[in-house]
């Protein structure tokens, strides 16, 4: 098997990083100058691979291999959250890259845009895997300044062209490597996650209709205060999930606000944004109906309160062959220091898992953090990774 290049890839993740650098990470947002930079810096680096490279209409980055014969898909993304990690997706773009120059042929390379969810969910591969219409990209926005993804499309150059659709004919499967973005590998002394199913998530925007009013003269016993009809709600569910909750489940209310928000006001309106993750879909329906009778709970006191909006992501399994070379080329570079897991972030993985056979390799993340610009993974842990993966890929394409 050839090995790769470790220093050349550490080089272009390290050159990727200073698109958009802040402090030790990464600002880099869908459709930012950063991004649309950081993608045409790609599109380059592909083309210097041999691949014929092209970003399509809703921002994906495709470097295709040109030989004959069946391909191995591999891809991640290039975006960040604000001022946040310089690997979280950025490694398994330069993996598939790195792979690409070493095996010479069979690899292609995709950056799928906005899996971070600046615009919507999973824009670049639902798009690719044919499931984004167009009603639903005149409808996106940008969830904090309102821009239509139209109009960013638009101001990236990239409104005219044509999507680019899966051919399913031509893959044998998908790979995605990405760090582990938790602490479990690096506790264990481990170096290495073979992913096992990537968490479904179910997420809420409950409203609360209370009565502003004056802080200091409206009496206790009169007000219709929504803050604290929400907090409740929130002390509600702390009390009630854990019981219906698996080993892994996980929950967050990541995002509260209070209307007007003054400190002498009775808030009138208060609202949260609620999720949950498993990848057991029976627990995701439990914690559901839970959390609908808690709800209709809180319905009983003096505010209003509604779920307003709803969205979800289904559980998805990683398909046992690809999951076999993984843990075949991870046992032959580093025995004993891996181990099957399951992934409690969301991935493109999940999406193209619907029409390719899919399998995900984590590397670990120093201090378990990510979603930070502190995120950080040793070098070392890094090359393994990629030696892991291309090993892997070439296992795939060998049909072994």
């Amino acid at each position: 098997m050839p090995a790769i290049d470790g220093d050349r890839l550490l080089r272009d993740l390290h050159d990727l990083r200073e698109i958009g650098q802040y402090k030790t990470g990464v600002h880099r947002p869908t459709f930012s100058r950063q991004d649309v930079e950081a993608r045409h810096w790609l599109a380059y680096r592909l083309a210097e691979a041999g691949l014929d490279a092209a970003i399509d209409g809703i921002g994906n980055v495709y470097g295709r291999d040109r030989a004959p014969g069946r391909k191995l898909l591999t891809g991640s993304h290039l975006e960040t959250q604000n001022h946040a990690g310089w690997l979280d997706g950025a490694l398994g773009v330069i993996y598939g890259l790195e792979t690409a120059r070493v095996l010479g042929h069979g690899i292609d390379v995709a950056a799928w845009c906005d899996e971070e969810g600046h615009f919507g969910s999973f824009l670049g591969s639902r798009s690719f895997c044919g499931l984004l219409g167009e009603a639903e990209i005149d409808a996106c926005a940008n969830r904090e300044t309102g821009v239509p993804l139209r109009d960013a499309l638009d101001r990236s150059g990239f409104a005219d062209r044509p999507r680019r659709k899966i051919e399913t004919a031509r893959y044998r499967g998908y790979l995605e490597a990405h760090i582990e973005q938790g602490a479990e590998l690096e506790e264990r002394h481990l170096r290495l996650g073979i992913v096992t199913a990537i968490v479904g998530s179910r997420r809420f925007r409950i409203a609360f209709t209370g009565e502003q009013n004056h802080a200091g003269t409206t009496r206790m016993a009169a007000r219709k205060d929504a803050g604290v009809a929400l907090v409740r709600l929130v002390a509600a569910i702390e009390d009630r999930f854990p019981a219906l909750a698996g080993p892994r489940t996980v929950w967050t209310t990541g995002d509260i606000r209070l209307h007007p928000g003054a400190p002498s006001v009775v808030p009138g309106r208060a609202e949260l944004i609620f999720q949950f993750r498993d990848t057991d879909p029976a627990v995701l329906d439990a914690l559901e109906a839970a959390l609908d009778e808690l709800v209709a709970d809180a319905a009983r006191g003096p505010c209003g309160v509604a779920v307003v909006q709803r969205s979800s992501t289904a559980p998805s399994a990683m398909a046992p062959g690809p999951q076999r070379a993984l843990r075949d080329a991870a046992q032959r570079l580093a025995p004993g220091q891996h181990q099957a897991m399951p992934s409690g972030a969301g991935h493109d993985a999940q999406i193209l898992a619907q029409v390719l056979p899919s399998a995900m390799l984590f590397v670990p993340s120093i201090g378990g953090i990510s979603h930070h610009y502190a995120e950080n993974t040793r070098d070392e842990d890094i090359v393994l990774g990629c030696q892991v993966f291309t090993e892997a890929a070439a296992s795939l394409l060998s049909g072994r």
